[in-house]
């Protein structure tokens, strides 16, 4: 295992880790990246770090909001629309 990351090939694997986490790289590079994780734990460490907030942030959208807080985030939308439109030049 490496010790600290550096280098071209941290560089690499850092610069496309969110398309890496994605899937939306070609299976050459994501070999390439996946080899280079295998091997780094710098870079290990932050692939895990990054998969972990993709998730919370993937669960924390799917959930809906109390209706209260919904209407509340409602009416300030309609308010702040209302002031650009009142205070917009004709």
């Amino acid at each position: 295992m490496s010790s600290p990351c550096e280098g071209p090939d941290c560089e690499q694997a850092l610069e496309n880790l969110y398309l890496f986490i994605d899937q939306e790289i070609d299976t050459a590079s994501c070999a390439e990246i996946q080899t280079h994780i295998d091997e780094c734990t710098t870079c290990l460490s932050e692939y895990d770090l990054e998969r972990v907030v993709k998730s919370l942030v993937s669960r924390s959208c799917s959930e809906t909001a109390p209706v209260p807080l919904r209407e509340k985030v409602l009416l300030s939308i309609r308010t702040v629309q209302v002031q650009i439109t009142e205070h917009r030049p004709v």
